[in-house]
């Protein structure tokens, strides 16, 4: 562990977060278990047991000192087929959030973490032409049913990674590879976007985006073609969502930019998700023109070079281009069996966090992905994030983030 004392206000949210396909396993009438079904992906079963050991859970979290969570009530839980309410679900989710106010917990909520209902996905997903009337009529009843219990809303998971997945590298539901898919795609689920901030936002539950944000650099920084490379993937990652909420401008590579009324200024926090840097080649298309940053850095099974310093070049560009908006920092965290590896990463990521505040970032608070041990599509159980196992052990890394919980409540 480093020896840097962090130093972060009493005030600084601390959470975890986790996705319901992933700790509680793919919902029956979803399009990822059809996807599984159809051999595209590992089984999920029942993820890691959250739906029925969620109290424990809990309470495991509030021990660690992560009083706030994000999870997703999810769509095909609860409208499993077009305008038919699972009256069961709904009442286990009313279940899951009474224990956590009861173990103290805050629970943010997430609307949409990849995964549709099946029968919204085969009618176009967002690209449906009923897409935005079907999604504004749940976004509304989930806002009507659930908003006492939730303290906080984040929509969206990574419309980014969402829609790269899903329209451009066809590795998830609805299995489609083409760029003009991908351009419609993102202009469709920032219109979704708007439509959660309109219904969600104004109640004193404050909403926050989820955008994954990676600094990009080429991977050759004299090959001309690798710096348009990693321009272009840039533009995506970073230029999308800040000229979005800063200007309401949406400006999709390969399109005229268009400004969308009630885009500006959409959200009360800009929170990201941060891994790892990308380099970008000219040899390859999507993924495969992707390299590992620095490319002499430790290589973790997800193929990446997991690099904590990266997260401050992050707050440095949300601070520089939208500074009228806190931050938050919804996923961070590294996936490996070696413990003592995500100590150090820890360690590090919320060293460099304090630093950037330090140096005046308006970062609000941290989420650690994720809590337990989870599923990790493509990837089925094969890779760990958490800081407690499927068993429910707490791993010994969990004291970094137990520690500056302390330190920031015993600093004012």
């Amino acid at each position: 562990m480093s020896d840097h004392k962090t130093c972060f206000p009493s005030s600084f949210i601390w959470g975890s977060a986790a996705s319901s396909t992933q700790c509680e396993g793919a919902a029956p009438a979803s399009d990822w278990l059809a996807w599984e079904q159809a051999g595209k992906a590992p089984p999920s079963g029942n993820g890691n047991g959250f739906a029925e050991r969620y109290s424990g859970d809990f309470r495991l979290l509030k021990e660690i000192g992560l009083d706030h969570h994000r999870l997703s009530i999810e769509w095909a839980r609860i409208e499993p087929l077009e305008g038919e309410r699972d009256r069961d679900a709904i009442a286990h989710y009313h279940r899951v959030l009474d224990a956590a106010a009861e173990a103290g917990i805050s629970i943010w909520v997430c609307l949409h973490h990849f995964t549709l209902p099946k029968w919204f996905t085969d009618a176009g997903g967002f690209l449906g032409e009923r897409a935005l009337d079907c999604w504004g009529r749940h976004v509304e009843f989930i806002n009507d049913e659930f908003g006492e219990s939730v303290y906080g809303w984040q929509p969206i998971n990574e419309p980014a990674a969402y829609t790269a997945m899903s329209y451009l590298g066809g590795m998830g539901p609805p299995g489609i590879a083409d760029f003009s898919a991908f351009q419609d795609a993102t202009r469709a689920i920032y219109l979704a976007w708007r439509v959660a901030w309109e219904t969600l936002s104004g109640q004193g539950r404050p909403v926050s985006t989820i955008h994954n944000l990676s600094p990009v650099f080429p991977a050759d920084p004299e090959s001309e073609g690798d710096r348009f490379a990693a321009d272009l993937f840039d533009q995506s990652l970073f230029g999308i969502p800040l000229k979005a909420i800063r200007d309401g401008v949406l400006a999709v590579p390969g399109r005229e930019p268009e400004e969308i009324a009630g885009l500006a200024g959409s959200a009360d926090y800009f929170g990201f998700s941060y891994y790892s840097a990308t380099a970008v080649s000219s040899e390859g298309l999507g993924i495969d023109s992707m390299r590992p940053y620095p490319p002499d850095a430790k290589i973790g099974p997800m193929r990446y070079a997991p690099w904590p310093e990266g997260i401050g070049l992050v707050i440095d560009r949300i601070q520089g281009e939208v500074p009228s908006i806190p931050i938050l920092v919804v996923e961070n965290g590294i996936g490996t069996d070696d413990d003592s590896w995500r100590e150090e990463f820890l360690a590090k990521s919320l060293e460099t966090i304090s630093d950037r505040m330090s140096g005046g970032a308006d970062v609000r608070g941290y989420f650690h992905w994720t809590a337990c041990d989870n599923y990790e599509w493509l990837e089925g159980f094969g890779v760990r994030f958490g800081i407690i196992d499927m068993e429910r052990n707490v791993k010994p890394s969990a004291r970094v983030l137990t520690e500056a919980v302390r330190a920031s409540r015993e600093g004012d």
